[in-house]
């Protein structure tokens, strides 16, 4: 791991310790106030070379009322480097666009194996700091206008699991998404809650985990 990436995972593991010590809510009621969670480093789509959208990108004028977690189905690659998770962007952007037909990538943010996050499609970083709105995406049906997708590097769908620093920053991004957007822990969801669909493997069976988490850093 190299110094940058580690100080950054020091950075949120403070982070986290200090929410895990003032947690007293119950799992799957917290909310937070804005002051309360620390803000994750997202790479936006300038940062990370983004193709322009192939159409309007809509930013819808309510706050989403909860969270669908994804995975990509990529390679479970052990290149953890930031270039490696621009790399994963841009090949998850350009499978939507070029093989599904979509104006840009559908998920709103992507959380990689190494622990860097990317901002998925355009506009979503920027509604996300105003918490008022957030971007229209294509990513889970009949979900797109009301949550957002946050989807994980990796096919986890037989038997592999998150390394420690993916899954990290996953409970950082949702903890922030829920104090930005004012969603309870207890709605996080998996792509599979809401179609027939294998995603997000077994990530899926994390989620009581995954909100319990979310909650301490929220309380």
């Amino acid at each position: 791991m190299n110094a940058e990436n580690a100080l950054r995972r020091r950075l949120l593991l403070t982070g986290a310790a200090a929410g895990l010590v003032a947690a007293t809510a119950l799992p799957g009621t917290a909310h937070a106030r804005d002051a309360d969670v620390v803000e994750p480093d997202v790479d936006s789509t300038r940062a990370w070379g983004a193709r322009s959208p192939r159409g309007s990108i809509r930013t819808l004028d309510h706050r989403p009322g909860r969270i669908v977690v994804h995975h990509t189905v990529s390679d479970n690659t052990s290149d953890f480097s930031r270039a490696r998770a621009h790399a994963h962007a841009h090949w998850v952007q350009d499978l939507h666009m070029d093989g599904n037909g979509w104006i840009d990538t559908g998920y709103h943010f992507l959380v990689s194996r190494g622990g860097w996050t990317t901002e998925g499609r355009h506009g979503s970083l920027r509604a996300l700091a105003g918490g008022t709105g957030f971007v229209l995406g294509s990513h889970t049906s009949g979900q797109n206008d009301r949550a957002i997708g946050i989807a994980s590097e990796g096919a986890y769908h037989a038997g592999a699991t998150p390394p420690r620093a993916q899954w990290e920053v996953l409970v950082a991004l949702c903890a922030y998404t829920c104090s930005r957007y004012r969603i309870p822990s207890g709605q996080i969801y998996g792509h599979k809650d809401f179609g027939d669909t294998l995603c997000p493997g077994v990530v899926h069976d994390t989620l009581p985990r995954l909100r319990d988490e979310v909650a301490a850093l929220l309380a």
